[in-house]
């Protein structure tokens, strides 16, 4: 609450500096001032009229002679029509909306130049005409309401200087032309008098006008401070607002840390234990109070093996950015060593300095002693059953060529199922083997520089057979676009199939399956059209995972092990390619890659 009050001081400091007592006010200020002004002397209108009405009917009264009553009845009658009709321009100020005060300002000084005319007519004609007692009353009569005036028309001071003007004046020039040597001395001494009531009337108008201003000042000062105190309470709400939801939130972070499955830790930038959560006491066999204080590096981290050290954390704080699937050796209290996987966070102010550190980790030694053995399963089972298999195949293969003699035809179409399906089954042993060598990063390439179009062209003509299996045409163009491309001629056939077989398989029957090929800029893309039934919506975003298929009924029929795509873009990745899939025009789906164009040097 000492900020309004700031501000109050602040803009009384600069008002006063502007002037005596406020600052010099603008267009609309000045109007709103002349208004007040305005309002001041219609407010003290009435009083004036009374005066003069009541003042009027005593010096008719006084001044009742014969030879004189038609001018004093004119007179009287005059002064009534004057104060009727200021009283008429006060009334009609009263109902109007006040938006023109200059326009209100001239009516009211016609009317107070009109009764100061009629006062100055009374001392033209009745001064001269009259005994020295009434010329005596005559003279104070109008020396009191020039006097008068200044109390209740000095708000504006023209309009008194025009009112008593209209009274002084005249009668001024009437003792001029008396012929008395004293009436001649007052007659130069009343143009004095005025000068100084209209002075006096001067300085009471400063004095109002300054008095209005400082009001006014005050007034938006006030109003000023009301929205600021409007304000400060509604930021003030809005500031406990925010603690008490930053205040929830913290209790909320507060127990999903505590509650949490993983190990969280809080370190400082020299990678000092802050905080931790039971998860990570129970990760690494230390208490709380055992941990916080310590460093993290020499304590849960091995330093004996590559992973997180001291220099890799100095970078890490240097660059204040998320790292994240850290598989790095931790060593337990009980000396068990262990692997995990740790993300880091990093919490920095706006200043860009660097708070603290959120740790969250998670043991995988299991997880990882589990793929490893996975793996070493998968491959040794895969080679042992690919040696018995490929000696079937080709015992089966040996008697589809008859050199065993001819064989009855039921026999013929019990071999011919057993080749193929010993071919399926030999296939999905070579995808389980290619898959882990890639994922294992134990799968080299032999790269060469080969013509595209050449390898599309060999890729239709293996895959027409099979295609034709299901009902289906391959197509291409005749002409397609010489590109040569650096890449592994036999993997490339193999995505090549892929996808030719792939879309063999899902196109209606008698539907041929489109192969092109296009050159854009620096890479070259090959596309494979089908018009198939397209891909479900929910199986798009795990569409290259391993063993995905789609769960419908179609696709179950038609087999396939899930892992075609997968290998497809791994393969086309380590290439420098990438692959892709969209949907087509008029139904069905086109699959694609993209490899880097190799040009050819003269």
């Amino acid at each position: 609450m000492h900020r309004p009050s700031f501000v109050l001081e602040q803009s009384a400091v600069s008002t006063a500096s502007a002037g005596p007592f406020v600052a010099a006010p603008d267009a609309a200020d000045r109007k709103h001032i002349l208004a007040e002004r305005v309002e001041l002397l219609y407010r003290q209108s009435a009083l004036g009229i009374i005066a003069t009405i009541v003042i009027a009917t005593v010096a008719t009264t006084e001044l009742w002679y014969d030879q004189y009553k038609l001018l004093v009845v004119f007179w009287w009658a005059t002064a009534l029509l004057i104060s009727a009709a200021r009283f008429a321009i006060e009334v009609a100020y009263r109902r109007a909306k006040k938006d023109d005060p200059e326009k209100w300002l001239r009516w009211f000084a016609i009317g107070a130049l009109a009764a100061g005319v009629n006062w100055g007519f009374a001392g033209s004609v009745f001064f001269p005409s009259h005994t020295n007692e009434q010329q005596v009353f005559v003279a104070f009569l109008l020396a009191g309401m020039a006097s008068g005036g200044i109390p209740l028309l000095s708000s504006v001071w023209w309009v008194y200087a025009l009112y008593a003007g209209g009274i002084m004046l005249p009668f001024s020039y009437v003792l001029a032309t008396y012929g008395a040597g004293l009436f001649t001395e007052l007659a130069i001494l009343v143009p004095v008098l005025y000068a100084a009531n209209v002075v006096i009337a001067f300085r009471l108008d400063r004095v109002f006008a300054s008095g209005l201003r400082l009001r006014h000042a005050y007034g938006r000062l006030a109003q000023d401070h009301e929205t600021l105190n409007h304000q400060l309470e509604g930021q003030i709400n809005e500031l406990m607002e925010a603690h008490r939801e930053v205040a929830a939130s913290g209790r909320k972070l507060a127990l999903f840390a505590e509650r949490a499955p993983i190990a969280v830790l809080e370190m400082d930038a020299n990678a000092t234990i802050l905080d931790v959560n039971p998860a990570a006491e129970n990760l690494f066999g230390y208490a709380s109070t055992e941990l916080i204080g310590r460093s993290a590096l020499r304590m849960l981290f091995s330093q004996e093996q590559p992973g997180i050290d001291e220099t890799w954390w100095a970078r890490f704080t240097a660059a204040a950015q998320p790292a994240s699937a850290f598989q790095v050796p931790c060593t337990r209290r009980d000396g068990l060593e262990l692997i995990c996987e740790f993300s880091f966070t990093p919490l920095v102010n706006d200043e860009g300095n660097l708070l603290s550190v959120i740790a969250q980790g998670r043991d995988v030694t299991q997880q990882l002693e589990a793929e490893r053995i996975k793996r070493e399963f998968t491959s040794t089972l895969s080679h042992e059953l690919r040696t018995p298999l490929t000696s079937i195949i080709g015992a089966l293969q040996l008697l589809q060529s008859g050199v065993f003699g001819d064989m009855d035809k039921d026999i013929e179409e019990l071999v011919t199922v057993a080749e193929r399906n010993g071919q399926r089954l030999l296939d999905l042993i070579n995808d389980l083997l290619d898959i882990e060598k890639i994922e294992s990063g134990k799968f080299s390439l032999a790269p060469e520089v080969l013509p595209l179009e050449d390898l599309v062209r060999e890729s239709l003509v293996l895959n027409q057979a099979f295609a034709e299996r299901f009902g289906v045409r391959l197509e291409a163009p005749d002409r397609l676009p010489h590109v040569t491309v650096y890449a592994d001629r036999k993997r490339l056939l193999q995505v090549l199939t892929n996808l030719m077989s792939n879309a063999a398989k899902f196109s209606p029957t008698g539907v041929p399956v489109e192969v092109a090929l296009v050159v854009q800029g620096d890479s070259a893309r090959v596309d494979v059209l089908d018009r198939g039934p397209g891909i479900p919506e929910e199986f798009r975003s795990r569409i290259f995972s391993r063993f995905a298929q789609a769960d419908s009924t179609i696709t179950r029929q038609k087999g396939g092990t899930g892992l075609g795509l997968a290998i497809c873009k791994r393969l086309i990745e380590l290439m420098d390619g990438k692959v892709g899939y969209a949907d087509r025009e008029g139904g069905g789906t086109r699959f694609f890659f993209e490899l880097p164009v190799r040009r050819e040097t003269a």
